[in-house]
């Protein structure tokens, strides 16, 4: 059996370039190209946020699609629910814009989107094989893997730093 693949961010390896939300928002676009998308209306929408924390770091933040999920919890239409793979999603259709979901989200990754009145957040671009972000990261900061394998190889780090010496 399988396991699903979750988003992780080795946050050492981001340098903040804003990389992974341009591939987002051209990903959620109609014309899946970036000089196109930037004239689209609705306009494309980034489901991935990069903060500035002083005095140098960025973080990149994203949906972590909670297992007690808050804002399938609070949403009052319904619109907000799982897939067999455990991705929370919004359906657009039932989302009648009353942000409960932005509001109770422990993360601030709901955004909203004005033009349609509609809430959106990080879906893992169910078409393509690797989310748009994970891809696009050019110092490989996000991974796209299953807890096991991700924590497998932040073992096998630690192991190399202690066996040479340089520790953490």
């Amino acid at each position: 059996m399988s396991q699903s693949k979750e988003i992780f961010v080795r946050l050492d390896r981001c340098v903040g370039c804003h990389t992974c939300k341009i591939a987002c928002s051209v990903e959620h676009s109609k014309s899946k190209n970036l000089f196109e998308a930037i004239s689209e209306q609705p306009t494309p929408k980034t489901r991935v946020y990069v903060e500035w924390v002083p005095p140098d770091r960025k973080v990149p933040i994203l949906c972590r699609h909670c297992e007690d999920a808050p804002c399938m919890h609070a949403c009052i239409s319904g619109a907000i629910s799982r897939t067999e793979e455990g991705i929370v999603i919004t359906n657009s259709d039932k989302c009648i814009g009353c942000w409960t979901c932005v509001m109770v989200c422990p993360y601030g990754v709901i955004g909203r989107h004005l033009e349609t009145r509609k809430a959106y957040r990080c879906d893992r671009c169910p078409d393509i094989q690797s989310p748009a972000c994970v891809d696009a990261c050019p110092t490989q900061a996000l991974v796209y893997r299953s807890v096991a394998a991700f924590s497998g190889d932040v073992r096998q780090d630690v192991a190399r730093e202690m066996v040479s010496g340089e520790g953490r």
